[in-house]
């Protein structure tokens, strides 16, 4: 996620699965991509893209702002010393908080 401006991925050659979650009614945007296709991720909206093909696949990416920011979502949530017993609490995640603290690094 950026939060700071809006991204668009271009397909020059493979094809890729990308799409976003909308943050009013936490509704997924999903779609296969092939060479020529585009997509646009609006700012500070949670997106991913994978290879969804057998072969390499080539895209460009540009961002609005030279400035866009970077926020991993598995780095913000258990990356950090943020207790644990929060977290848990505000992703139902219970047991599984503590294990990927330890994996990436996180305390608390």
């Amino acid at each position: 996620m950026q939060p700071a401006t809006s991204e668009v991925l271009i397909v020059l050659q493979g094809s890729i699965c990308a799409g976003f979650i909308s943050s009013s009614a936490n509704t997924v945007y999903l779609k296969n991509l092939n060479k020529g296709d585009s997509m646009i991720f609006p700012q500070g909206i949670l997106h991913f893209q994978w290879n969804a093909g057998k072969g390499p696949v080539l895209a460009i990416v540009s961002f609005r702002s030279p400035g866009p920011g970077l926020h991993i979502l598995d780095f913000a949530l258990f990356a950090n010393n943020l207790p644990s017993e929060l977290v848990e609490a505000t992703t139902f995640l219970d047991a599984q908080v503590k294990k990927l603290k330890r994996v990436l690094g996180g305390t608390g």
